[in-house]
């Protein structure tokens, strides 16, 4: 065989090689996207004369738990937490607990049980036994949802009575309990025939009754569980149309939302003197009114009684937890120590708020060496005490190393708001004119009629003042203060001020207005403009039907409407004392992205969705987790907002 002859065979062979030197990456086939089957469990579901406190549940893939501590619950509530471990396809639960004779058993998994590989969730099952001769069969469903901005109850605990009481949630456990799942939906399985007291709590500590310092909601009525069969139609693979019967268990549609009383203990958490001119006094909570002090005794002198506001300047945070008084009385700023009679609220040995007196001792000692700067005042009468004029030169040498500021709050300023400005430190003493503001129509500053200066009826700083303005769209101001006009409590003055800014134009404003529609008859309502991290940046009532907000800078928006059933102009929280549901809440489902200079209006039937279905998923806090190959909503193309695309000046032309 000639030389040519083996050239097919080493091509073969080449081309085989080759093959096999380039490495190919394996496919693996397509994503595992189906949670775990339940194929089977001992003791079976529905089984009765169960004596064994041993439950193993198996499925069709490799297993593992989420945080079971937070998402099984097993009814009747369990004293000893139960021991739970996945073992490849079997997960085991050893209740710790003695069986009690004739109970009906719930274990319920919630959405706690997932593959081992993908972490698909099983979501809803739930295995139930009796240790008696029959079993408990009704159920009661629904959903818990945050009173203030719907977002759902993830892992919160629910449980019922059987016996009507107000103190059975603060004294008694559960007597079946259930877990809401991501989606804040619960199933409370296994009732007997009866009425029931239904809530929901975190509980914190795990004792199955609510503390006051936990999240609660409840039910204003007692739910009275039942079943009915109901026949539906299946379309089979043919095609074909069969009928199977189904049960319905009710109610299976209650709503629960749930708050916290924000709850905690009063009582005066300390108490100092900071400075000589100036004493504090710290509550554990905010109050509901203002602690009221009046001086007894200065240094080793003979009693009196002078109410504190007399000779100080009294400031307070917003809540009255805080409350700091700025001695203004010479005497007083000179002893070296306060007896103060202090009247104050502070929660009993019952948990009720009462009045309580307490004498305390306010101590202070300038250090030694330290240097204490005199006010202007005092520097001006020593000298006037030698001379009967003050020579220029020497006024300038009075002059401190530090002034009392002034800010603009804000920045630019919006047409529609008053102006607001803020000093350094609490004033003492603010005089009409003290603050000019003036306006420029061409080239030169006009001074304004002068303006009230206001402290806003929330602010207890002597700090924070407004001035109501009827300002020009796009004009140019400037506000001005002249040395020495203004004089905080510590001696500080103003030197002079000059701050200029601009008003913005209508065109840089957009607006939107709502005609809400499926108000309850003959109640108020408060509609809400949210930014995009779901906090309130305006809110307006509802006139008529219709809620208007002007004014607006562009920007996405997005919209809650909330029930004002006691028209206090607020949203009231509530309270489970007095049986007080927190007022109703309903958001507006989509966003609004507003445009400068654009007008927008919107039809809002706030019955349209469930509530559930309302809030918009891209301010929701709790969103239940995406199954495994489940589109993105961000990404999907069909949920593109038009709005969001490129801005086309001439569309409404």
């Amino acid at each position: 065989m000639n030389k040519l002859s083996y050239l097919p065979i080493i091509v073969a062979a080449l081309l085989t090689l080759a093959a096999c030197a380039n490495i190919g990456h394996p496919t693996g086939g397509p994503r595992d996207v189906t949670p775990p089957r339940y194929v089977g469990s001992n003791p079976r579901p529905g089984a009765t004369n169960v004596k064994s406190n041993k439950i193993s549940i198996y499925f069709d893939e490799n297993v593992q738990l989420d945080d079971p501590n937070s998402k099984v619950a097993i009814s009747p509530a369990q004293k000893e937490m139960p021991e739970l471990f996945a073992n490849g396809h079997r997960l085991d639960i050893t209740l710790r607990d003695s069986l009690i004779p004739g109970m009906t058993y719930t274990i319920d998994l919630a959405d706690a049980v997932k593959d081992l590989n993908e972490g698909n969730v099983l979501d809803g099952l739930a295995i139930d036994f009796s240790t008696g001769d029959s079993i408990d069969t009704l159920q009661i469903s629904g959903m818990v949802l945050h009173a203030r901005d719907l977002e759902p109850a993830q892992g919160m605990l629910v449980g019922v009575y059987s016996t009507p009481a107000d103190s059975n949630i603060m004294t008694r456990r559960f007597e079946r309990i259930a877990r809401t799942n991501q989606y804040g939906q619960f199933t409370v399985r296994n009732l007997a025939p009866g009425e029931y007291q239904l809530f929901a709590l975190t509980d914190v500590n795990r004792d199955y009754f609510w503390d006051r310092t936990e999240d609660v909601a409840f039910s204003s009525v007692m739910l009275s569980p039942s079943a009915a069969l109901r026949e539906v139609s299946d379309t089979v693979a043919d095609d074909s149309i069969v009928m199977r019967t189904v049960v319905d268990h009710l109610p299976n549609n209650v709503l629960l939302t749930w708050f916290n009383e924000e709850y905690q203990a009063q009582y005066l958490k300390n108490y100092k003197r900071e400075k000589r001119n100036q004493i504090s006094l710290e509550m554990a909570a905010p109050a509901d009114s203002m602690a009221e002090l009046t001086i007894v005794q200065l240094n080793s002198d003979t009693a009196l009684r002078i109410p504190l506001d007399r000779v100080a300047l009294l400031t307070h945070s917003a809540r009255f937890d805080t409350i700091r008084y700025w001695l203004r009385d010479s005497a007083v700023i000179a002893a070296d120590t306060m007896m103060i009679e202090t009247r104050y609220r502070r929660v009993d040995t019952l948990g009720e708020l009462t009045w309580a007196t307490d004498t305390l001792k306010f101590n202070f000692r300038t250090p030694k060496n330290a240097y204490v700067p005199k006010t202007l005042q005092e520097k001006i009468d020593s000298i006037r005490k030698k001379n009967d004029t003050i020579p220029i030169d020497t006024f300038a040498l009075l002059q401190p190393s530090s002034f009392l500021g002034l800010s603009i709050l804000g920045g630019t300023q919006d047409v529609n708001r008053p102006l607001r400005f803020a000093f350094g430190s609490p004033i003492d003493s603010l005089p009409a004119g003290a603050v000019r503001i003036e306006y420029c129509p061409d080239s030169v500053f006009v001074a304004l009629e002068p303006q009230p200066l206001i402290l806003p009826a929330d602010s207890g700083s002597h700090v924070n003042f407004v001035a109501d303005v009827k300002w020009v769209p796009g004009g140019k101001y400037r506000i001005a203060v002249d040395s020495l006009a203004v004089t905080d409590v510590q001696g500080l003055w103003t030197r002079n001020i000059d701050s200029q800014f601009n008003v913005r134009s209508l065109d840089e404003y957009s607006s939107v207005k709502f005609t809400v529609s499926g108000l309850p008859d003959s109640v108020a309502a408060i509609v809400e403009l949210l930014d995009e991290q779901d906090k309130p940046v305006r809110a307006v009532p509802v006139s008529g039907s219709t809620a208007q907000f002007e004014y607006l800078l562009p920007a996405t928006y997005y919209a809650r409407l909330f029930i004002d059933a006691d028209g206090n102009g607020l949203w009231t929280n509530g309270d489970l004392k007095l049986r007080r549901q927190p007022e109703d809440v309903y958001y507006f489902p989509k966003k609004l992205a507003l445009k400068k200079n654009w007008d927008r209006s919107e039809d809002w039937d706030i019955n349209a969705l469930a509530v559930d279905m309302q809030k918009p998923d891209a301010i929701k806090k709790n969103k239940p987790r995406k199954a495994a190959g489940e589109i993105n909503a961000e990404t999907d193309p069909d949920d593109i907002d038009p709005e969001d695309l490129p801005y086309n000046p001439y569309e409404q032309l």
